[in-house]
């Protein structure tokens, strides 16, 4: 649906269709308020309920002694180093994650672009993984890695028989990394799909008739000519593995300080009934969300509306 503005020169035809555009328009936005008014209920009033909470000292387990304390759960926040220590890990989660995830997902992706045999079969195989609850994927990374019947500590010749993954901070991070990228590779890889096949062929052809090698394609064709699609595939997988928590929660528990910013959210909601300071965690976190949504944006510079052709 389109507006056009009608000049007092223009024929009655033109003015009909400008008419029928503004009723358009008009019955276009009464089909839409319902969803609309629904997305604000489920979306906006939880967040300025947990807004709200986040002013007050509260605990669910004494409820009575609520008191209104402004922005000191924030300064405890910021102040404390367990906060800083979770937000390292969580950064370092999403970063290592997400790289290693784009790599992998651009080799599949152009696996699954330029297969001529099986590809129905190549292209399921790739995504089955995705396909997995997240719970059950910890679940069975948990037990690859566990010291005792896992296979993981068998298949490595640099790794002991006994090696006990989740007994030190850095294994303990290393497999729920593993485990983060094997389930949500796929993910990348399907966005990366999307963004090949906008890549024209004839612009491909010029480029090896003028002699260019695959990593000159690559970089100065394939990739240049992706990076809307690049950036939508970082940009969901960034802030998704921003909010790791199910990963995290199945295989350590938070153990050996590997907690991530959720999990910490988590256990000062759920574990230990500390509204106030949960819902301040749960604020921090989505002005975090926010804000790496904004530099990605920032970064790769695509202009949404002319990737869309809207203009």
């Amino acid at each position: 649906m389109s507006t056009s503005t009608v000049k007092s020169g223009d024929s009655p035809e033109k003015q009909r269709e400008s008419d029928k555009s503004r009723a358009e328009n008009r019955l276009g936005q009464k089909l839409v308020l319902p969803a609309v008014i629904l997305m604000l209920l489920v979306t906006a009033w939880p967040m300025i309920q947990a807004l709200w909470l986040s002013l007050f000292q509260y605990r669910l387990t004494s409820p009575d002694d609520r008191e209104m304390v402004g922005l000191n759960n924030y300064v405890t926040i910021f102040t404390d180093p367990i906060f800083w220590r979770d937000t390292g890990n969580t950064v370092m989660i999403m970063v290592v994650t997400v790289s290693i995830e784009f790599v992998i997902g651009m080799a599949f992706a152009l696996i699954m672009h330029r297969v001529i045999f099986a590809r129905g079969l190549i292209r399921t195989s790739i995504l089955i993984p995705y396909g997995v609850i997240t719970v059950v994927s910890a679940f069975a990374w948990q037990f690859a890695f566990s010291a005792n019947n896992g296979f993981v500590n068998y298949w490595l010749p640099f790794v002991e028989d006994n090696f006990d993954w989740f007994g030190s901070y850095g294994s303990s991070m290393v497999a729920i990394m593993i485990s983060e990228i094997w389930k949500t590779t796929p993910f990348m890889s399907l966005l990366l799909l999307a963004g090949l096949a906008q890549v024209s062929e004839d612009t491909l052809e010029a480029a090896k008739v003028d002699g260019a090698t695959w990593w000159q394609r690559l970089y100065k064709v394939i990739l240049p000519n992706m990076r809307s699609a690049i950036m939508v595939a970082v940009l969901f997988r960034a802030l998704d593995a921003y909010r790791i928590f199910d990963n995290i929660f199945v295989m350590t528990r938070g153990a050996n300080n590997t907690e991530s910013v959720s999990f910490l959210t988590y256990r000062q909601s759920i574990e230990l009934l500390n509204l106030g300071m949960g819902s301040a965690l749960s604020v921090v976190l989505f002005l975090s969300v926010l804000l790496i949504a904004a530099l990605l944006v920032k970064v790769f510079r695509v202009d949404l509306a002319q990737a869309r052709g809207e203009r």
